[in-house]
């Protein structure tokens, strides 16, 4: 199985740090500024472990490359 990492960064990046920046747009347009908080608390919950899992994965597939030129 093929593993399609760069859809995975893209998708970590999105739950990091897109989400954050959607709801800091919400959050200027509301006024109510509790939204930041908790999509702070969200995007780290749903981000980190995203990032901690891909680099792992592209660390074994960086691996697995250069074993084979070897």
């Amino acid at each position: 199985m093929r593993e399609n990492l760069q859809l995975a960064w893209i998708a970590s990046w999105f739950a990091l740090v897109g989400q954050l920046g959607l709801f800091i747009v919400v959050a200027v347009i509301t006024g109510d500024w509790r939204y930041i908080m908790w999509s702070l608390i969200v995007s780290m919950m749903a981000g980190v472990p995203g990032m901690i899992q891909t680099w792992r994965a592209q660390k074994r597939v960086n691996e697995r490359a250069a074993l084979q030129d070897e």
